[in-house]
C-alpha cells in the first residue's frame, strides 16, 4: 500500500493514458481490416482480416492523386516556409531598422486570429486570379501552396528568430571582417549552426499542411485535384458514412506513412530545436 501511494498510482495514470490513447488507433486499425467495411460491423477486436478495404480504396477512388497532391503541396508549402522564415527571421535577429519591432509584434498579434475569418476575402481574391492568372487560381497545387504559406510564416519567423538569437554574433563579425557579404554570412555560417530549428519547423508545417482540412475543401472541387483530408472527407459524407468506413480508415493509415517518414528523418533534430528555440530568446 505503500508503494503505491508512492510510486504505483503513477504507474496506474500511465497505463490508463497509454490505454486511452491506444483506443482510438486500434478501432482505426481494426476497421481498416474489417472484411465487412462498414461502421455498424467495426469494433476494437475485428471479426476477422482482410486488405478489400486497401484494394477498394486504391482500386475505386483517385487516392494515389490525393496522396501525391499532398505531399507535393505539403512538402512544396513547407519547405518554402522555412526558407522565408529564416530570411525573415534573421533580419529581425541581426538587424537594426526602423519598425523591427513593430514588425515582430504584428506577426505576433495576426497569429491571434485565425485564418479562417479571412476565408471571404480570400475566395474573393482567388476568384479573380483564377480569371487572369489560372495557374496559381483554384484547383492547382500553387495557389493552396501561396494560401499555406501566410498562415506558416509568422509562427515559422518567431521560432527561428529565438533560435537565431542565440548564436553568438561574434561569428557575423568575424566572417565580416574575412571579407564575408550577408548573403555568405547567412548561408554558409548560420544555416548549419541553425539546422535544428529548421528541422522543427519544417516537422510543423508539413504536419499543418498535410492535414489542413477546410481551405482544401473550399478551394479544390476537383477530384483529381483534391488532397487526402478533403478527398476521405468525401467518402465518409451523407449517407456514404457506414459503408465506406472501412476504406476511410485504411486511408488514415497510409495518410500517416508521409508524416511519419519525414520525422525520422527528422528526429534527431527535433528536441534541441524546440527547447533551444522556444527557452531562448
Amino acid at each position: 500500500m505503500k508503494w503505491f501511494k508512492k510510486v504505483g498510482w503513477r504507474h496506474a495514470v500511465g497505463v490508463v493514458a497509454v490505454v486511452f490513447s491506444l483506443g482510438p488507433i486500434l478501432f482505426v486499425i481494426s476497421a481498416a481490416v474489417n472484411p465487412l467495411g462498414t461502421l455498424s460491423s467495426s469494433q476494437i477486436v475485428p471479426s476477422g482480416i482482410s486488405l478489400d478495404n486497401f484494394t477498394k480504396l486504391l482500386r475505386d477512388t483517385d487516392f494515389g492523386q490525393w496522396f501525391l497532391n499532398s505531399v507535393i503541396i505539403a512538402g512544396t508549402a513547407s519547405a518554402v516556409a522555412v526558407f522565408v522564415s529564416a530570411l525573415a527571421a534573421y533580419v529581425f535577429s541581426r538587424r537594426r531598422f526602423r519598425g523591427r519591432r513593430t514588425g515582430l509584434l504584428s506577426l505576433l498579434l495576426i497569429q491571434m486570429f485565425p485564418q479562417f475569418l479571412a476565408v471571404v476575402a480570400i475566395f474573393l481574391m482567388f476568384a479573380t486570379i483564377t480569371d487572369y492568372w489560372p495557374v496559381i487560381g483554384f484547383n492547382t497545387w500553387w495557389g493552396l501552396v501561396l494560401l499555406y504559406l501566410g498562415g506558416a510564416l509568422g509562427v515559422g519567423t518567431w521560432l527561428m528568430k529565438g533560435f537565431f538569437d542565440t548564436v553568438p554574433r561574434e561569428l557575423d563579425e568575424s566572417a565580416t571582417v574575412d571579407g564575408a557579404g550577408h548573403a555568405q554570412v547567412f548561408f554558409r555560417i548560420l544555416l548549419p549552426l541553425v539546422a535544428p530549428v529548421l528541422a522543427v519547423t519544417g516537422l510543423l508545417a508539413f504536419i499543418s499542411t498535410i492535414n489542413e482540412f477546410i481551405f482544401a475543401n473550399i478551394f479544390l472541387t476537383d477530384s483529381s485535384a483534391k488532397t487526402l483530408s478533403v478527398g476521405l472527407w468525401g467518402l465518409v459524407a451523407a449517407e456514404q458514412r457506414n459503408t465506406n468506413f472501412g476504406m476511410f480508415c485504411a486511408g488514415t493509415l497510409l495518410t500517416a506513412i508521409p508524416t511519419v517518414l519525414v520525422f525520422q528523418l527528422l528526429q534527431r533534430y527535433i528536441v534541441e530545436g524546440l527547447t533551444s528555440g522556444a527557452v531562448k530568446g
